[in-house]
């Protein structure tokens, strides 16, 4: 940091080019803030499969983002300086952040729905993000850490948030529930159902590592879909019936249309993966005259999701240290990258390193 003029020195990942693959760049950033901002040295941040659709420039990130912009939206960090207006967060606190800036007054915020608030900006995807040597965040979005937990855990509370809203919105203790698709996020879902106290999950996923990690969580059923009829197989683990609960995390169009299949009748399936395509749907028969609820997962609900998302933790019921199978320094994003690409992976955290910030 260069005190005299209040400018900060960092390294930063940056997306400059419309192609595949990411920039490391040097950049500055100054200390000013507004009234209502911190100022946020970056202790550890993840990689998701948002990053990693940036990082391919596929048609979504094509179609959203501004180029050039500084990528990464899950992090933990020590806070260095606070604005004048801020009295939930303090100088030396670490924190993790909420991820979606919300506006706090338009009518989904003012009803308590900021998770779809109309005016969302996420950082990483809408304005610059937290590959980098410093962020800053409104105060609003940062929550506070126990300094004793586990430095690797903390950047990971925001993906966990998405799986927590996801298995959290239907009532899965002693039911049976479906876990389609684990990339890390679902991981997380069938670490969460366990929590929760499933009577039996069922973990749908192609990728045999992946699969694996989902048996060690404690998933009590594994399908590949790839080698089983999964409505068939499904079918027969519930007797004939049905599981209560489905968490969808993949976005497959094929996975999705036929979750509808093998939900029990009253039961409820929460949606977070997104297809890249349209869905065919039987409406009367698979949702209609099941009675079958179907709720959109967007985020966390801010900020419940997040007070949740500490009691596990506190309670120590969880397992991110099987979730968590990677680490790279923040210089070696592409080794990140390739490696999220394999599918050969759990949760990766990213580490900057004291040369980030010469």
């Amino acid at each position: 940091m260069d005190k005299k003029s209040s400018t900060l020195f960092m390294t930063a990942i940056v997306k400059d080019q419309p192609k595949k693959g990411f920039s490391i760049q040097k950049k500055t950033m100054s200390t000013e803030l507004k009234e209502d901002e911190v100022l946020v040295k970056v202790l550890t941040a993840s990689f998701c499969g948002t990053d990693y659709h940036i990082y391919t420039y596929d048609d979504w990130a094509k179609n959203r983002l501004k180029l050039p912009l500084t990528v990464g939206h899950e992090f933990s960090g020590e806070v260095l300086k606070v604005g004048g207006n801020v009295h939930n967060v303090n100088v030396g606190d670490v924190i993790s952040a909420e991820t979606h800036i919300i506006c706090g007054h338009c009518e989904f915020c003012l009803r308590g729905d900021g998770h779809i608030c109309e005016n969302t900006l996420i950082i990483g995807v809408d304005t610059d993000g937290c590959f980098a040597g410093y962020i800053k965040m409104p105060a609003a979005n940062c929550f506070v850490n126990d300094k004793l937990m586990n430095p690797l855990h903390l950047s990971v509370q925001e993906p966990l948030g998405n799986a927590v809203h996801t298995m959290g919105h239907f009532d899965i203790e002693d039911r049976d529930v479906a876990v389609v698709g684990c990339g890390p996020i679902g991981l997380m879902g069938v670490d969460v159902a366990k929590a929760y106290k499933a009577k039996k999950i069922i973990a749908i996923e192609i990728n045999d590592y992946r699969r694996a990690l989902a048996l060690e969580l404690g998933a009590d059923v594994v399908i590949n879909p790839l080698e089983e009829n999964v409505i068939q197989r499904v079918l027969e683990e519930t007797g004939g019936k049905g599981v209560d609960v489905i968490g969808e995390f993949s976005g497959n169009v094929t996975a999705i249309e036929q979750a509808f299949k093998y939900l029990k009748p009253g039961g409820g399936l929460s949606l977070l993966g997104i297809p890249a395509q349209s869905i065919t749907l039987n409406i009367a028969d698979d949702i209609v005259f099941k009675g079958v609820t179907v709720y959109g997962v967007v985020g966390r609900r801010i900020y419940d999701t997040w007070y949740e998302v500490k009691r596990l933790l506190d309670d120590n019921a969880l397992h991110l240290d099987k979730i968590i199978t990677h680490q790279f320094a923040l210089k070696d994003i592409d080794d990140a990258a390739t490696i999220m690409g394999t599918g050969n992976c759990g949760k990766i955290v990213l580490i900057p390193g004291s040369d980030d910030y010469e």
